[in-house]
């Protein structure tokens, strides 16, 4: 009995000695081994899409979960996912291979149409007087170049006049050339001056006519009015050819160059385009949109386009030649990276991450990522990037132990 008692407590302290030895060396390995380790970045449990540098919470307020080198290096096959032919037909999976091609680049924005500055004019008097006859009457006429607009009587053109007949009679040559000078420069024409020599006669009444063709945008006097040469009587803008101002993003401003073709249309009316030109790249950004506005100048021979409509704008840029491209619809974008899935073989899927270039209509640039011929899936990819998603979750918080995907394991049930 004594010597059973005494290896019960012999046993005992062995057991003891043991757990606490083991324990120590235990702590003193994975001490060691998480010294040396260190991780890669942390990843969301649920969401392997969301990395970060430090550990912190995921949007779902999950702790997130370190990824070591080791598990790196077998991420691949984490993020492979089979699925039964049957099932890929059944999505209506469709593909399109990686290709190497010119890449066209377009911009498509909004602009409103103004005036082009260089085709407006102001019609002053050089000399004070009263209007006696106004024949433009009204804002929005259309007037022709050298269109009689109104006739002014001034009595200091009528002396200036006088001084001109006197001087012809008299045949001052230099009192002529002077008095000659002097009404064309209170705003009588060549051919006026001319008339007045003829007749030798003042007129009592100076026409004054429009230099340029146009629609009166502006009209400030009427008939009987007295006016000062400083005073604008009206102006006239010319809409055979008229501006748009766009506006383009700041991602896109380096894309745009003087000369580029421009193509405009009105939402409601898509069948009619206008085409026209980059006129003018403006130096300075909008600091409330971001954005940088671009003068594109179009013909207007039938003025359709007025100011202050507003058009849909599409401009043509330089295309980027030889470079890698996918569908545009192949694109998963989530809030901080850019993925697609890869039909590795047949039943074989791989989510994996690119880096997106210059993005067009159609098509997108891949800078990182992909390889020329490798297939992309445009079509049911966002149904397989769900099914990789939960099996890399599932995978990470097991330990690696799930093997097959609930989408096989629903097909096999089928």
């Amino acid at each position: 009995m004594k010597r059973l008692l005494l290896f019960i407590i012999i046993l005992s302290l062995a057991f003891f000695f043991g757990t606490i030895t083991q324990r120590y060396w235990g702590s003193e390995t994975n001490s060691s081994r998480s010294d040396k380790k260190e991780p890669l970045y942390w990843v969301a449990p649920m969401d392997p899409n969301y990395r970060r540098d430090a550990p912190g919470k995921s949007p779902m307020g999950m702790d997130l979960v370190a990824v070591y080198a080791e598990d790196e290096e077998g991420s691949s096959d984490k993020d492979i996912v089979k699925i039964s032919p049957a099932v890929v037909q059944n999505l209506g999976v469709r593909t399109a291979e990686v290709q190497r091609e010119d890449l066209s680049r377009q911009i498509d924005t909004v602009g409103y149409v103004t005036v082009d500055e260089n085709r407006i004019s102001h019609v002053h008097t050089y000399a004070d007087g009263w209007i006696r006859k106004l024949l433009v009457k009204t804002t929005g006429e259309h007037v022709d170049q050298g269109e009689l607009l109104l006739q002014l009587y001034s009595p200091t053109l009528i002396n200036a006049q006088e001084e001109y007949l006197l001087a012809v009679e008299n045949n001052n040559a230099a009192l002529l050339a002077a008095s000659r000078q002097k009404l064309l420069t209170l705003g009588m024409s060549s051919k006026q001056v001319e008339k007045l020599k003829n007749q030798r006669e003042a007129f009592d009444l100076v026409n004054i006519f429009a230099h340029d063709p146009g629609i009166v945008s502006l009209l400030s006097i009427r008939e009987g009015m007295y006016v000062r040469p400083e005073q604008e009587l009206m102006t006239i803008e010319d809409l055979a050819e008229i501006w748009i101002i766009a506006e383009v993003f700041d991602q896109q401003a380096s894309w745009v160059q003087i000369g580029q073709a421009v193509e405009a249309s009105f939402p409601y009316l898509s069948d009619e385009k206008w085409q026209g030109k980059v006129d003018y790249v403006y130096p300075e950004f909008d600091a409330t949109t971001r954005t940088l506005q671009v003068r594109l100048r179009f013909a207007n021979p039938e003025r359709t386009l007025k100011p202050n409509m507003y058009m849909d704008v599409t401009i043509f840029t330089d295309p980027k030649e030889n470079v890698l491209t996918i569908p545009r619809e192949a694109l998963i974008q989530t809030s901080n990276s850019v993925h697609v899935i890869v039909n590795l073989e047949a039943g074989d899927f791989q989510a994996r991450s690119v880096t997106v270039g210059t993005i067009s209509a159609e098509l997108a640039e891949i800078t990182a990522g992909l390889s020329e011929g490798e297939k992309v899936v445009i079509s049911g990819q966002f149904l397989i990037d769900s099914e990789s998603n939960i099996k890399a979750s599932f995978e990470r918080m097991e330990g690696g132990t799930m093997k097959d995907l609930p989408m096989q394991n629903h097909n096999q049930d089928d």
